[in-house]
């Protein structure tokens, strides 16, 4: 964490660290620069030591290591949460673990790549806690977070963007797209607007009356 920020608990956002494909160390490092806490969920945490990564909260159903195993490996204030609750994953356990605790906004790491399974959850898990927690994804080739109607961010021409439903979003719209939508229906997995771009340097503002909206923005062409 730098030492010119000054940390507001459960305001800025925690990290979670999952156990799909690592990304890299420089965005790593710039999603633990500003968290003021990082959970580990238990099968990432050797991958974690390894690197030397500074944790506050180790979760899961500990079906990889024991408890015993995970506090002899760990700092002596670590929070160690055994979740065995099978019907939900160890990411959404933490999303709900963190929502308890007043955490207002979470970055997530590692959760893409290994296990395509995993991943396709994991993306339904980023809409089922939008309307509780601010919830974003992150690896090295995108950024994907949940959208509201009325959604406004500045973006530079060009830059990729993709608006996928996860289910059927109804009276779409959109601004400074280079494909338009106007008041449009997409429905997964029958019609998206992947691969969209950004028309011009400014603002893009989306609306829509129903559904579940995913945003990606891509770092690659």
């Amino acid at each position: 964490m730098s030492s010119h920020h000054v940390v507001r608990d459960a305001q800025e956002p925690a990290l979670i660290i999952a156990n799909g494909e690592a990304c890299s160390w420089s965005l790593l490092q710039q999603a633990m620069d500003w968290s003021p806490m990082v959970m580990v969920l238990d099968g990432a945490l050797d991958r974690v030591i390894e690197l030397g990564i500074q944790y506050h909260v180790v979760l899961g159903d500990f079906d990889h290591q024991t408890i015993e195993d995970i506090r002899n490996k760990s700092n002596p204030d670590t929070q160690i949460i055994h979740t065995p609750d099978q019907n939900l994953s160890d990411l959404e356990k933490g999303i709900k673990w963190l929502i308890a605790k007043g955490f207002k906004a979470v970055n997530i790491v590692w959760a893409t790549g290994h296990r395509s399974d995993h991943y396709l959850n994991n993306i339904g898990i980023l809409a089922r806690y939008q309307h509780q927690i601010n919830v974003v994804m992150l690896d090295d080739y995108s950024k994907i977070y949940p959208i509201k109607s009325g959604f406004k961010k500045h973006f530079e021409q060009g830059q990729n963007i993709s608006l996928i439903p996860l289910n059927k979003v109804q009276g779409l719209s959109s601004t400074n797209l280079v494909w338009s939508l106007s008041n449009a229906t997409l429905e997964y997995p029958y019609s998206t607007s992947s691969s969209n771009k950004v028309a011009s340097t400014g603002i893009v503002e989306v609306q829509f009356s129903s559904g579940d909206l995913l945003l990606i923005e891509s770092m690659t062409n």
